[in-house]
């Protein structure tokens, strides 16, 4: 009478057992790998203190709520060409792990387009933040809105230097990446739409300390006159602040430095008149979440808008006392201190389906 009862006892605990782990696996957090850029740029490390925070803020509402957190995965790629060949391979590998998303802040625009590729073909959906990548498909992509931030600091000169012709001006670029292009055009576009006649003297690249420097050191060789350079514009503070402090030290304070990101260095400036008249800072707390919260997002199934754009903030000694901060909040809206074809400071983020 007992071995016919022992089949029936073990299905049963069989099916203990598989509820158990289906129970177990409903409760595993999504994983996903994230591919940082620099930690070396104070505002892309402000943008990793968004992501985690908002990690900490999903696992907790999660928890509460017997839903799947996520786990993070976190890869560094560093600075310069070295930074950018560790990130392909840090891709590549985040491809092979097979996580449930792959978040990227991506050194170059195109070196990035065959493990996207990689990725797509695995079925594995990637969202990039701050920059873009060229080539593959993205599931989402946030970032600042970079065409803005260049806008607001030529529309700022063009007030600074109205009937000046023409604007002698010295560029600081950075051209590999879709977030230093676009605030570029957007400032030569902010010129031109103010009717604004200017030469360009020079162009520099540069976007972190070591490469600023160098360039303050060259501009400082190109052009030693005082009086010879009416205004620099730096594509971001990583690169920006070092010629600033160049350019300082050398007694150059008769240049106007438009500049962006907000780094509190490059605030500091501003409120000293120390150069820099302009810094159309990010929101790179901000920034970082909504990227998490769009990967997570992705992760559960959820349609999610492609882009999605950070406003940025032009701190100028008018506004110095509105800003908060790279963590935000996001301030309210408000109109300029200066002549502007745009009165209205718009808070609001800009998406598109």
């Amino acid at each position: 009478m007992y071995l016919p009862r022992l089949p029936h006892r073990l299905f049963l605990l069989g099916a203990f057992l598989m509820t158990l782990a289906g129970a177990s696996l409903a409760e595993a957090p999504y994983r996903i790998e994230v591919l940082y850029w620099s930690m070396n740029i104070p505002g892309q490390v402000a943008m990793r203190q968004g992501v985690e925070a908002a990690a900490e803020h999903i696992n907790r509402t999660a928890r509460a709520r017997g839903k799947r957190g996520v786990e993070l995965v976190g890869h560094v790629a560093g600075d310069g060409p070295a930074g950018v060949e560790r990130q392909i391979a840090q891709m590549f590998a985040a491809v092979r792990a097979k996580p449930d998303v792959i978040l990227v802040q991506p050194t170059d625009n195109a070196a990035l387009a065959e493990p996207l590729r990689a990725a797509n073909r695995a079925g594995i959906p990637v969202v990039a933040y701050d920059q873009y990548i060229s080539g593959g498909k993205l599931a989402a992509y946030v970032t600042s809105d970079n065409r803005q931030a260049g806008y607001l600091g030529g529309e700022y000169l063009a007030a600074l230097f109205p009937g000046v012709d023409p604007l002698r001006l010295v560029i600081v670029e950075y051209p590999l990446v879709s977030s230093t292009v676009e605030r570029l055009n957007g400032f030569l576009d902010a010129l031109r739409d103010y009717k604004v006649r200017y030469k360009v003297l020079k162009t520099y690249q540069a976007v972190e300390p070591e490469s600023g420097r160098k360039a303050g050191e060259a501009i400082l060789r190109d052009f030693p006159e005082r009086g010879s350079i009416d205004a620099v514009f730096t594509v971001n503070d990583g690169g920006g602040l070092a010629v600033v402090d160049v350019l300082a030290h050398a007694g150059r304070d008769e240049i106007a430095v438009a500049t962006i990101d907000g780094d509190p260095a490059s605030v500091d400036n501003i409120r000293r008149r120390r150069l820099t008249r302009i810094d159309a800072a990010q929101f790179c707390g901000p920034l970082g979440a909504e990227a998490l919260k769009a990967a997570y997002a992705v992760a559960r199934g959820e349609t999610v808008p492609k882009r999605l754009l950070i406003p940025v903030f032009p701190i100028t000694a008018e506004t110095l006392e509105r800003y908060p901060g790279w963590l935000g909040p996001i301030p309210e809206a408000f109109r300029k201190p200066w002549r502007s074809d745009r009165p209205l400071w718009d808070n609001r983020p800009q998406s598109t389906p």
